[in-house]
C-alpha cells in the first residue's frame, strides 16, 4: 500500500517514512503543501498523512483541494494545534482523523490501520473469475496451481485486480507502481504485463489482461472457462 507523507519538518517526515516502511508500506514524502496537493491529486495513494502548518499551502488548503478533485483517499492530519476549533476545521476540510503532536508511534500506526480498514483495503486476498491474488504471499492461485510474483508484478496485478474490470492507463500504472517521480517509461509497464499474462496462462486462469487501444489495460474473465 502506498502512503504519502506531506510534512515540512524533514526530520519528522523521514522518521515517519522509516517507521511505516518497517511495517511494509510504500512511502513517499514531500515537504510543502503545494507539492503535496499535486502528488495527492494523482489518486495513486492509499493514505495521506498531512501536516497543517506548511509553506505555500497549509494542510487545510491541501485537504480541501484534494476533496475538490473528488479524491476520496483517507487523510490523517497531524498538527501541534490541538484546540477544538482547529480539529473542527481539519475535519471540515476533509480529514478523516486528526492526530495532535507529539504522538506515540503506536497511536499513529493504530490510526493508519483503522483508516485503511475503514476503506476496505486491508484484506487477505482479491478474487476475480477462478483466480485469487493472495496479498500476504504475493501469490496468484487458480485451483491447485499457484505462482509467486515479483514485487513489481504483484503491484501491477493488485492494481488491475482492484480496478475490477475498469480500464487503467499505462500512465496511472507507472504512477501507482513505479512512483510519481520515477524515470520508468511505458515500456516498463508493457514488459510486466507480458510477464503477468504468461503467469496467468501457466496456472490455467480464466482471467486475461486485455489491451485497450490508446487507453490502457483491463482484466476480463473469459466465458466458458
Amino acid at each position: 500500500m502506498k502512503i504519502l507523507v506531506i510534512e515540512d519538518e524533514k526530520l519528522l517526515a523521514d522518521s515517519l517514512k522509516t517507521l511505516l516502511e518497517r511495517k511494509g508500506f510504500d512511502v513517499e514524502c514531500v515537504y510543502d503543501g503545494e507539492a503535496g496537493a499535486e502528488y495527492a491529486e494523482t489518486g495513486v495513494y492509499d493514505l495521506l498523512i498531512l501536516d497543517v502548518m506548511m509553506p505555500k499551502m497549509n494542510g487545510y488548503q491541501v485537504a480541501r483541494s484534494v476533496r475538490a478533485k473528488r479524491c476520496g483517499t483517507p487523510i490523517l492530519m497531524l498538527t501541534a494545534r490541538s484546540g477544538l476549533e482547529d480539529r473542527i476545521e481539519g475535519l471540515n476540510a476533509g480529514a478523516d482523523y486528526y492526530l495532535t503532536k507529539p504522538f506515540d508511534s503506536r497511536e499513529l500506526l493504530a490510526c493508519v490501520g483503522a483508516l485503511l480498514r475503514r476503506q476496505g483495503n486491508q484484506v487477505d486476498e482479491l478474487t476475480l473469475g477462478n483466480t485469487v491474488l493472495d496479498l500476504s504471499t504475493c501469490t496468484l492461485m487458480c485451483g491447485g496451481r499457484s505462482v509467486r510474483l515479483s514485487a513489481k508484478e504483484f503491484d501491477v496485478m493488485r492494481y488491475l485486480f482492484q480496478a475490477r474490470g475498469t480500464i487503467v492507463s499505462k500512465e496511472s500504472i507507472l504512477s501507482r507502481v513505479w512512483g510519481f517521480d520515477s524515470d520508468a517509461v511505458e515500456n516498463n509497464v508493457e514488459v510486466y504485463i507480458g510477464f503477468l499474462r504468461k503467469k496467468l496462462k501457466a496456472i490455467g486462469s480464466n482471467v486475461t489482461i486485455q489491451s485497450i487501444r490508446r487507453l490502457g489495460y483491463q482484466l476480463e474473465v473469459m466465458q466458458g472457462c
